[in-house]
C-alpha cells in the first residue's frame, strides 16, 4: 500500500477531506497515492502534520512480512 494513503486512512480522513486541509484538488490527493506524481516539496511538512507523521514516513515502504 502507498505510505500516503495508509497514513490518510489511519488519519481517518478521505481524500477529499485531506485535499481540503492542504489547498489541493482530491483528484492530486489520489494522482499521489497511486504514484502518477509525488508531492510538492513545500507541501510535505503540512502534509506529515495532518497526517501525524514525518516527512520520511511519506516515502517509506512496507516492510517485508516474515513467515
Amino acid at each position: 500500500m502507498n505510505p500516503i494513503k495508509g497514513l490518510r486512512e489511519k488519519a481517518g480522513l478521505i481524500q477529499s477531506e485531506l485535499a481540503e486541509k492542504l489547498g489541493v484538488s482530491q483528484s492530486t490527493i489520489a494522482m499521489w497515492e497511486t504514484g502518477e506524481s509525488k508531492p510538492r516539496a513545500d507541501k510535505l511538512p503540512e502534509l506529515a502534520r495532518i497526517l501525524g507523521c514525518t516527512i520520511d514516513d511519506l516515502f517509506k515502504k512496507d516492510e517485508p512480512k516474515s513467515a
